[in-house]
């Protein structure tokens, strides 16, 4: 394509070259129409005159430009490689994700892609021109500027340093990993076949299980973790001690080689144990997950009244800890399993199986966040106990009390203030024994009996008031009569 431009522009360059102030007629004449007859010198002399005015006049100004625009079209309206669709969608994905949600959003995007699909066309327009042509410095061709080419950016270094290391390590690679030796595929097989299916712990019956309290927790995950450690050591590793016991385990392995081979394979067996661990890890942390609450263990929490002060039992803390161990004690499962080549040399070298500390952060962070916001029904329930019989245990009915058998009070007003704590005791009774949350069984029986019993304690305290109160009076009242009966005797 490019060599037909030229040559039609050369073409019409020599076509410019003789077009001057003679008309088309007047050259189709001089080069197509027969001689003239002549009859004269003078004819013959004008006709000479006339050929070398044609052939000596210059170029003018307005060829060129004539030239110039023509040829500018004709560039401009070659077709240009469109923009791919793959940009566009990349330059699209860089936008927050926040902007593109809203009414008229998306229309607003494509007028958007719109813009650059036409700035794109009309940037490769201007550079095929620049490309092509060269602007000539005539008169009336000053509004042709077109921008320049873009500039390689300064400072940015384009080359490859890393190439040549890149190779190298590449083949360094390739000549200790021995990724695509046999045995490694069997032992890969080995791995899938072991693991793909299990999890130190099982966590699927977790939530079918009745309330579980935090020590027996510990006991059941413990005793799992060292069940399935046991399986492996007796299954799976028991398999891989026999493949590399064998002469054909290391066949195409040269001697300077064994090392990196036995290295390779611990590596492949390290990195099959820790997604072993990472996946148990994940499962757990998944029971927690807030928007799916099907799997999510049920602990047994108790409230109690503890001398002067309703808590918790066990703690939150001591929740948050207990949960946070199965994490630790996943982590601990399979950290002494010796390596094949230590193994058959007698040595006590072990596989590097300790989970990620990136994983044990995750973990750990998930889980204290779900713990937090499972709590919070728990801790509403707790406050509303505190809200209405607080003032039982913390001092203020014993004040209360006090104060008013300080002061004169009849016995009407007597039996209005024990009716008001035995109306509480009968109160706290009625309140359900047990309060269900997702992740919590609230038992509250040790809280009400203390309650119940601290407001009965109250009513018969005033109640022994009373009774002293009219013991006095019945004593006084015999004391005046026996006076009187004396002095009636003797008078």
């Amino acid at each position: 394509m490019l060599g037909k431009l030229i040559l039609k522009t050369i073409a019409i360059q020599i076509l410019f070259c003789f077009i001057t102030k003679p008309s088309l007629k007047s050259i189709n004449t001089y080069f197509f129409a027969p001689p003239p007859f002549v009859h004269s010198f003078c004819q013959i002399n004008v006709l000479e005159n006339q050929r070398k005015c044609c052939t000596r006049k210059p170029l003018t100004i307005l060829s060129f430009q004539t030239n110039y625009l023509f040829m500018k079209k004709c560039v401009q309206s070659n077709p240009v490689v469109p923009i791919q669709q793959q940009w566009l969608m990349s330059v699209l994905a860089l936008v927050p994700q926040s902007l593109m949600e809203g009414k008229d959003r998306q229309l607003l995007a494509e007028k958007l892609l719109g813009e650059i699909i036409r700035d794109y066309e009309m940037s490769m327009r201007r550079c095929l021109v620049r490309n092509v042509l060269v602007k000539p410095d005539v008169k009336g061709l000053e509004d042709e500027e077109e921008a320049p080419l873009p500039l390689s950016p300064l400072g940015l270094d384009f080359s490859r340093p890393w190439h040549n290391s890149f190779i190298q390590a590449k083949n360094k690679i390739l000549s200790n990993l021995h990724i695509l030796h046999p045995t490694m595929k069997t032992l890969l097989d080995f791995g899938y076949a072991a693991f793909s299916t299990c999890l130190i712990v099982d966590f699927s019956s977790f939530r079918l299980k009745r309330p579980v309290d935090c020590e027996s927790l510990k006991t059941d995950v413990s005793l799992s973790c060292s069940k399935a450690e046991e399986k492996i050591l007796n299954t799976w590793y028991q398999r891989v001690i026999s493949l590399f016991s064998q002469k054909a385990a290391l066949n195409g392995v040269k001697l300077d080689q064994v090392d990196s081979f036995y290295n390779c394979v611990a590596t492949l067996m390290s990195n099959q144990l820790k997604e072993l661990l990472r996946r148990t890890v994940e499962a757990f942390v998944k029971l927690f997950d807030p928007e799916d609450r099907n799997c999510l263990p049920l602990f047994k929490m108790e409230l109690i009244l503890d001398e002067k002060k309703m808590e918790f039992y066990p703690s939150f803390q001591d929740l948050e800890e207990a949960i946070l161990f199965i994490v630790s004690r996943i982590g601990q499962t399979l950290q002494n399993i010796q390596t094949v080549h230590s193994w058959l040399m007698g040595d006590t070298t072990t596989l590097d199986t300790e989970l990620p500390n990136h994983v044990i952060v995750w973990a750990t962070s998930t889980l204290r966040k779900s713990i937090r916001d499972n709590l919070e029904g728990p801790k509403e329930y707790f406050e509303n106990y505190v809200e209405r019989y607080g003032w039982l245990v913390d001092g203020t009915a014993q004040a209360r009390i006090e104060r008013f058998e300080a002061e004169e009070h009849s016995f009407d007003e007597y039996t209005a203030f024990i009716d008001e704590f035995f109306t509480h005791k009968k109160e706290i009774l009625s309140l359900p024994e047990v309060a269900r949350f997702p992740m919590i069984c609230l038992n509250c029986e040790d809280l009400k009996q203390g309650l119940a019993s601290k407001a009965y304690t109250f009513a018969k305290v005033l109640m022994d008031r009373i009774v002293a109160n009219h013991r006095e009076e019945n004593e006084k009242l015999a004391r005046i009569s026996y006076y009187m009966i004396d002095t009636s005797r003797f008078s």
